[in-house]
């Protein structure tokens, strides 16, 4: 039955014009002034704080919301949803602040939490959430494998249509990360509307997988691009692994903030995730500083 509703939602989403989320997504042009980016902290590292003292402390650093972890692991857990979820709102609208993005476990609309989930959060006026990723099985065919995750995400898709929420696909490093070489997002994505589904260009995963063509592969998604996400990292010398930095200290060019500047207007989500055991207070001061970078790389300090 799930099945059914997954491909009658599909031929819904190629054949009808019925609901526009247009005003849900950034387009992709120039805006005059600071306002045009929504600046968002992904609390990952600091969701043990309970809902009101992390809305104090995030609004404390000048943030407009924040990435929430509403999945598996996270702040907010998918099975109490409902429950959990208008209480982190509730706090954060105390302090003028929003859910900018929703970090989820959703990327089937087969998953018996997946409606739930996104009709829980559009009702309270949350308007994007970041997928979780796909996988590539190295020992198939990889255009079959498209093939079969351009399906799941055209139903994906509709259901978001259907419910009035927008999806996020966030470029990931990783030899099995479906979007990690940007082109297949690119393949994935085509024909469907961007106000269903968007890609969040991630700069660190880009320059990692990309190095130097980053700025290509972000001409290429341009189209699709629904949110930018920040931060940086190094090469170690030992290992020749990819480490996480503070921001402006690592291999992530500053000239994207300059490109950014020219033509993006919507959120912006800061990652400071390189101090994954150092507790909640340093990843705040960590959060604090980076927030300061950012701000200056994209001149609106």
């Amino acid at each position: 039955m799930l099945r059914q509703n997954a491909i009658d939602r599909r031929s819904w989403l190629a054949s009808s014009g019925a609901l526009s989320l247009a005003t849900l997504l950034p387009t992709a042009t120039a805006a005059a002034g600071p306002d045009r980016f929504e600046f968002c902290a992904f609390i990952k590292f600091v969701q043990s704080l309970p809902y009101p003292v992390l809305a104090q402390r995030i609004a404390n650093l000048g943030f407009d919301g924040i990435e929430a972890t509403v999945r598996t692991g996270g702040q907010v857990l998918p099975e109490r949803v409902e429950e959990d979820l208008p209480r982190l709102v509730e706090s954060l609208n105390k302090h003028q602040l929003n859910v900018t993005i929703m970090a989820s476990s959703v990327n089937d609309v087969n998953n018996p939490l997946t409606e739930k989930v996104l009709r829980t959060a559009a009702g309270l006026g949350i308007k994007r959430y970041r997928l979780a990723y796909l996988r590539y099985d190295l020992s198939r065919s990889i255009p079959a494998q498209l093939k079969e995750h351009r399906a799941q995400l055209k139903d994906l898709a509709a259901m978001n249509q259907e419910i009035g929420i927008s999806g996020l696909y966030q470029n990931h490093a990783g030899a099995t990360t479906v979007g990690s070489a940007i082109w297949d997002l690119h393949q994935l994505l085509r024909g469907i509307p961007k106000e269903a589904i968007s890609v969040a260009y991630d700069i660190r995963h880009a320059t990692v997988e990309g190095g130097h063509n980053w700025p290509l592969n972000l001409e290429l998604i341009k189209p699709h691009l629904g949110a930018i996400y920040v931060k940086d990292f190094t090469w170690t010398t030992d290992t020749h692994e990819a480490k996480n930095t503070p921001l402006g200290e690592g291999r992530v060019n500053p000239r994207f903030f300059e490109m950014v500047k020219d033509f993006f207007q919507g959120p912006v989500s800061l990652h400071v995730e390189y101090l994954p055991r150092a507790g909640v207070e340093e990843n705040l001061k960590a959060i604090e500083k980076d927030f300061t970078t950012l701000r200056r790389l994209l001149g609106v300090l």
